[in-house]
């Protein structure tokens, strides 16, 4: 048996924080000098940490090339192509197929904070205010999208529309094929943290024809979750707000949809996830159990899982909210979440990632070797990526977990139920450049991609 463990090269390393004393993901932040806007935050990727939650560090972001954090992860759709963007200002492209860098695209002038990819193009925004496309094959930067006058947070990919939420208050629709905006969304209080889309053709049930392109947009909705506590529904077409969700009294940081079930679900600094029914804009139900910051949330099969700054993820009965298992320990903030063939995987702020039965709740195995916290992951033909703050990007083989998974839910099935600390299965701590890793049960590859 053996497991793969690679780190791929190419983004220099950011500055190493002790992570030990914290209860939070750490990262980079920054100070908002507009006068207009009011330093609400603390900004750490892939999230926001509400005032209070901790002693605020407020750092200044620049272009200086060590900050090479990987801030975001994509997966192109067709598996072949992975993109991640840095704080050192650029994105890189990897084959999956050999783990080579294919391509390296600069050209922002800040810190990238997140990042979009396609078959053939890929998309990343920047703390600079803008958003860029770029060419797969040759990495040219085809287009640079400016109008917003801070910095751009997330960014939506939808046929030949581009959506992209931003610190300056607004959302934005672009065309990829265009350079400036088609339609501005303004109304927020505060900063846009993160966007969803859905057509009303998805959640009503009134119509069966085929629509052109112009017509689905038409009927598109935008949902923005924002500082200013509010979840907002926007007409598309027209620029107009549909809906303004209240309930949360924090920022809301994360954003899932359920169009078939006509839901949306919103997760915050005030410790809540909330359900809304999109048609009517109803508050469903309140998801009150957790005791920090709810920073992401997975969608599956209507179980809802939440990873939360108290260091746990629950599992919720998306039709009743009712919690029916809490996923510990994680020694600081949970950040990503992916679920994959009944695996939960999570990235911590400890730079730790685990995977958990979710059946059993077991925890199957930690994955050690990260330095910072790990912001983002993704999983493709059985391969677990993570990519960190530490400025590396790691592949693991993860087909024992799955196998491993299935087996003790068969053995618990028939023996009764065990005690966690009797089922836990080995850590595995794969250092880099040590080619071989000795362990009782047989022999670890560990390889390291220069």
């Amino acid at each position: 048996m053996s497991l793969l463990h690679t780190q791929l090269k190419g983004v220099r390393t950011g500055d190493k924080r002790d992570h030990e004393q914290e209860d939070f993901p750490l990262g980079w932040g920054f100070e908002l000098k507009d006068s207009n806007i009011p330093l609400l935050f603390v900004f750490a990727p892939k999230m926001i940490l509400g005032v209070g939650l901790m002693q605020p560090a407020v750092l200044r972001p620049t272009p200086d090339p060590c900050l090479g954090g990987i801030n975001w992860l994509s997966l192109s759709p067709d598996g072949q192509w992975l993109l991640t963007g840095s704080e050192d200002g650029t994105a890189r492209l990897w084959s999956t197929a050999d783990s080579q860098c294919r391509a390296h695209f600069q050209g922002h002038e800040s810190y990238i904070t997140f990042c979009h990819l396609e078959n053939e193009a890929a998309f990343t925004c920047s703390a600079d205010h803008t958003i860029r496309k770029w060419d797969v094959m040759t990495g040219q930067c085809l287009a640079v999208y400016r109008g917003h006058t801070s910095i751009v947070n997330r960014i939506l990919v939808f046929k030949d529309y581009l959506f992209s939420g931003s610190y300056d208050r607004t959302a934005r629709c672009w065309s990829v094929d265009k350079e400036k905006p088609i339609q501005e969304f303004r109304g927020h209080r505060n900063c846009v943290l993160t966007l969803a889309l859905y057509s009303s053709k998805d959640v009503l049930e009134d119509s069966e024809e085929e629509e052109l392109e112009e017509e689905k947009l038409s009927r598109g909705f935008l949902v923005t979750g924002s500082t200013d506590c509010t979840v907002k529904v926007w007409w598309v077409s027209s620029g107009r707000c549909h809906q303004t969700l209240l309930g949360h009294t924090g920022a809301v940081l994360c954003l899932i949809l359920d169009a078939p079930n006509r839901e949306l679900f919103s997760g915050s600094t005030d410790y809540t996830i909330r359900t809304w029914n999109i048609v009517t804009g109803e508050q469903l139900r309140v998801f009150k159990e957790h005791q920090g910051s709810v920073i992401c949330l997975e969608l599956v099969n209507r179980r809802l899982y939440s990873g939360s700054a108290d260091r746990t993820v629950k599992c919720w009965l998306a039709d009743t909210g009712e919690r029916v298992r809490t996923f510990k320990a994680h020694k600081h903030s949970v950040s990503t979440l992916k679920y994959h063939a009944g695996i939960l995987f999570t990235g911590s702020g400890d730079a730790c990632a685990r995977a958990f039965n979710t059946k059993t709740g077991i925890l199957q195995r930690v994955f050690r070797g990260h330095k910072l916290v790990i912001n983002c992951i993704q999983i493709h033909n059985e391969l677990l990526y993570t990519a960190s703050h530490d400025g590396t990007l790691r592949i693991w083989d993860i087909r024992q977990v799955s196998k491993r998974s299935k087996r003790r839910w068969k053995e618990r099935s028939i023996q009764g139920r065990r005690s966690q600390k009797g089922s836990l299965s080995r850590l595995f701590n794969n250092k880099v450049g040590c080619m071989v890793h000795q362990e009782n049960r047989g022999e670890q590859e560990a390889m390291e991609l220069v």
